[in-house]
């Protein structure tokens, strides 16, 4: 039985894996025990990743529409692309380029994050492109790049983690979302070390803590302010890190100062006792990491949020230390890769700006290009979905590795603004929620039928190796790409073969931020993977930057004040409890994969809302009943799910199901000024009881 070494499809852990093909027989996925990610761990959704290949409602032909609102039928492939083509021609001859949009996802290998973003800018000319990925590692990319001049997840190897002597993970529930992580953190506490875990919810992750601290929902800000006040009370900075590789730690002790610990406890309704156990616990450590998630990051101050954890960092000399740091747990697959390489709209690959104009010309060079042609910066993910199909917006989408009707905050409004198109492309693998709502459907390969790169939440740059061929009528992204771009006779090279897609990636990243050009496909193999930046192929690779200097002009990190605001909507007499979003283990993302695997599916069948018992009394409502909740933006029936690990004044919904049961009918869109994150993570919400005939809770 052949056996093909290769990743997870999931997470940003990328944990290692083998795939053993039997020929008439299914995949088999056995654990891979040489990657250190995981180390011969995976989690009930990599052990089950074969069984995508096989779903039963797969996409193996185009489909398209014969009118607006005929049904998508099955037709060819050349049928399929030529009505892009010729849609995408009208309405640019029409509209000018920015008429056509493009949506990528976080999913999406290197090569194909790459190549799509090239497609945007030169095939289509268009400065409309973003990704799923804004609304999951933005806040965190634009903290750490305002800090430390760079944004890369960790500080240095997962395996780092073992060795530590305390971590305190804010907004992150690694033992549901990536459980092999939690083995790092288990040998951690194994050694010695603490762990605290910030989470309004007493999660798998925070019963596992030595430490639980449960703030009030967008009161991050205040606590980590409020932990820096008591370190520096308590003597436990360290002053002369301060002083020789930072900047601007004066104006942050000024607003450090404020946040005295009863007001911080009044603010977050932490007690001040967990708060100053927690930052002795951090700054005594002779190693120990400050580390967000999505619980502190997808908010509209997040950036904010991650630089008050970030100042906590600093002040306790972590950051540019071997065995300790501030690092973010990346969330999708290839999170970390697929914004560095021109997928974001306002970057190009290398993480270099688009604005910028060495980077343009150097870029443009790779492409073949004259530099002038490049679009400029274009519209951030949510605010170019809330553009579709107006006056001013894009007219026609193309959409890949994304499922914005789940995903997306305020869904009922994007589903509105797609509605509007004249001209909406979807390539997938399965009929989505948002491909169901598409004028042309492209087939696309699944993870294990091609191969490519990732880069895990290390910054690790990973081989993903093809097992299987697709079915037949199934075409990879890169040729879709390449058949589109020749149609629409566009310059330069359009390869379908991922290493040499590669090979041009290295070049275009060279000198850059993200810099991949030392990387080649033969050292990944050789060496297990490689770290960025890797400016050379006899560059050993970077596993933990930032020892000898931060890169920034002066090489200091930087320390940013930041005050604590509160949420976009608060509670008040009509709305008056806080919701949250976030996932559960066995389902993943929007969960067009994962809902449509048995054994997952039956593990977590449907949508519900997790609710203190004290809350539930006052509203009549009973564990097991259906639930409507409603914000100012739409409303959800779910089932009810009592329990004591959630405030009494905060709900949970977790966001994988579509229909009545979606949490984004009910998230607030607030954009974080900087990063341009929608705050997913708290809005007022009231709940009622379903009465009997009001509908039943909704799941697909």
């Amino acid at each position: 039985m052949a056996a093909t070494p290769t990743h997870c499809p999931y997470c940003a852990l990328q944990c290692g894996m083998s795939l053993h093909d039997g020929g008439s027989e299914p995949l088999r996925v056995e654990p891979r025990d040489d990657v250190p990610a995981n180390a011969g761990g995976l989690c009930q959704k990599g052990w089950t990743a074969a069984e995508l290949l096989t779903v039963p409602d797969r996409l193996t032909a185009p489909m398209m529409r014969r009118g607006r609102d005929a049904p998508l039928e099955p037709c060819g492939w050349d049928e399929a692309l030529d009505r892009i083509t010729a849609e995408i021609g009208r309405l640019r001859g029409l509209h000018g380029p920015d008429s056509v949009a493009v949506f990528g996802g976080g999913g999406l290998t290197n090569e194909k994050a790459y190549q799509l973003g090239k497609f945007a800018r030169i095939a289509l000319g268009t400065s409309q492109i973003d990704y799923n990925g804004r609304f999951c590692m933005s806040s965190a990319a634009a903290a750490s790049g305002r800090a430390f001049g760079m944004d890369r997840g960790l500080p240095g190897p997962v395996t780092d983690l073992a060795a530590s002597g305390a971590v305190l993970l804010a907004g992150g529930n690694v033992a549901e979302t990536m459980p092999p992580f939690m083995r790092h953190l288990a040998r951690m506490r194994e050694g010695g070390g603490a762990l605290i875990v910030v989470d309004p919810r007493r999660t798998a992750t925070a019963r596992q803590a030595d430490l639980h601290l449960q703030p009030t929902p967008g009161t991050d800000i205040a606590l980590a302010n409020g932990l820096l006040h008591l370190a520096l009370a308590e003597g436990l900075a360290d002053e002369e890190y301060i002083a020789a590789r930072t900047t601007g730690f004066d104006a942050v002790r000024t607003v450090a100062n404020a946040y005295w610990p009863d007001r911080a406890e009044r603010i977050t309704g932490v007690p001040v006792p967990l708060m100053r156990e927690a930052a002795r616990l951090l700054a005594r450590a002779a190693r120990a990491h400050v580390l967000t998630a999505r619980g502190s990051e997808q908010h509209a101050r997040g950036t904010d949020t991650v630089s008050a954890f970030i100042n906590l960092a600093l002040a306790l000399g972590l950051p540019g230390r071997a065995g300790s740091g501030y690092g973010c747990l990346t969330g999708q697959g290839n999170g970390q890769g697929g914004r560095e390489h021109g997928q974001k709209a306002d970057q190009l690959p290398g993480y270099r700006r688009i604005d910028d104009p060495e980077a343009r010309a150097h870029v443009a060079g790779v492409w073949g290009v004259d530099p002038g042609d490049l679009p400029g910066p274009g519209r951030s993910a949510y605010e170019l979905l809330s553009a579709l199909g107006t006056a001013e917006g894009p007219k026609a989408l193309l959409l890949f590795g994304s499922n914005p009707v789940v995903s997306a905050p305020g869904a009922a409004g994007v589903e509105e603004r797609l509605g509007a198109l004249d001209l909406l492309v979807v390539a997938d693998f399965v009929p989505s929620e948002t491909a169901r709502r598409a004028d042309v459907v492209l087939p696309t390969a699944q993870w294990a039928e091609e191969s490519g790169t990732m880069t895990n939440l290390e910054g690790r740059v990973l081989r993903r190796r093809r097992a299987v061929r697709p079915p037949d009528g199934v075409r990879t992204d890169l040729e879709i790409l390449a058949a589109l771009a020749g149609r629409l006779k566009a310059p330069g090279e359009w390869s379908t073969d991922p290493r040499a897609v590669f090979g041009e990636l290295r070049r275009a990243s060279a000198g850059g931020t993200a810099d991949y050009s030392g990387i080649s496909y033969e050292r990944i193999e050789a060496e297990g993977g490689v770290f960025w930046p890797c400016p050379s192929p006899g560059h050993p690779g970077t596993p933990r930057p930032y020892l000898d200097r931060f890169p920034t002009p002066d090489g200091r990190a930087r320390f940013v004040p930041v005050e604590h605001r509160g949420a976009a909507e608060d509670v008040d007499a009509d709305y008056p409890v806080y919701l949250t979003t976030g996932r559960v283990l066995a389902q993943y993302q929007s969960g067009a994969q994962t809902r449509r695997v048995r054994r997952l599916a039956e593990a977590a069948p449907g949508p519900f809302v997790e609710l203190h018992p004290d809350l539930a009394g006052r509203l009549g409502i009973e564990d097991g009943a259906g639930v409507r909740v409603e914000s100012r933006r739409g409303a959800a029936t779910v089932t009810a799910r009592l329990t004591g690990a959630i405030r009494p004044d905060t709900v949970f919904i977790p966001f994988h199901w579509a229909g009545e049961g979606r949490a984004n009918l009910l998230t607030n869109p607030a954009l974080d000024p900087v990063s341009r994150m929608p705050e997913f993570k708290v809005c007022a919400v009231r709940l009622r009881a379903v009465a009997e005939g009001d509908g039943a809770p909704g799941a697909r």
